[in-house]
């Protein structure tokens, strides 16, 4: 991803945010992450957070999707005598389709991004509106779209460690490079 990528997603994300009544400082704002998974396609494939807080008992995020954009299939494993990160998501603005392991719904309200469809494997559907919330537990295979509206996703967790973070799609870099501009 390009810098200028970068920066555009971050002043969109602090936008969204800045609608939704969360204010960010600029230190913060600098500090927003752009995680398009070395796809290519941060508006299919992507999602930009916030993280607050992150220590080695506890975590808490913003999550920011733009319409339709989403956060491809993946766990989190056990990290050494630690089970794995639970997290709750709850969701402050937008809507957002979670699935999870579970009994599949007859038909989603998702779009499975075209070129992933085989890295899709979960589809028993969540659906959180503003004020509803939901906990993934560790070891569960997940992923999320936000509605045609965009999302804001406010997620609390255990320890965060997104470099062990397993995805379904073997083409995913969770933290790729970041390219100069060309």
């Amino acid at each position: 991803m390009k810098r200028s990528e970068i920066r555009e997603a971050q002043r969109r994300t602090a936008a969204f945010l800045h609608a939704g009544g969360i204010v960010l400082t600029q230190k913060e704002i600098e500090a927003i992450e752009v995680a398009g998974f070395g796809l290519g396609q941060l508006e299919v494939q992507g999602l930009q957070l916030i993280t607050y807080v992150n220590t080695d008992r506890y975590c808490a995020k913003e999550l920011v999707m733009f319409p339709g954009q989403t956060c491809p299939e993946h766990l989190h494993p056990p990290v050494g005598g630690d089970p794995g990160k639970m997290e709750t998501f709850r969701c402050r603005a937008g809507s957002v389709f979670l699935y999870v392991e579970g009994k599949p719904a007859p038909a989603i309200q998702a779009i499975v991004p075209a070129d992933g469809e085989p890295y899709y494997t979960v589809f028993h559907e969540i659906v959180l509106h503003p004020g509803e919330q939901y906990t993934i537990q560790p070891g569960v295979k997940h992923w999320f779209q936000a509605g045609a509206e965009g999302a804001v996703i406010s997620e609390f967790s255990s320890t965060s460690r997104d470099e062990f973070d397993i995805f379904t799609d073997p083409r995913i870099e969770r933290i790729p490079v970041i390219r100069e501009d060309e």
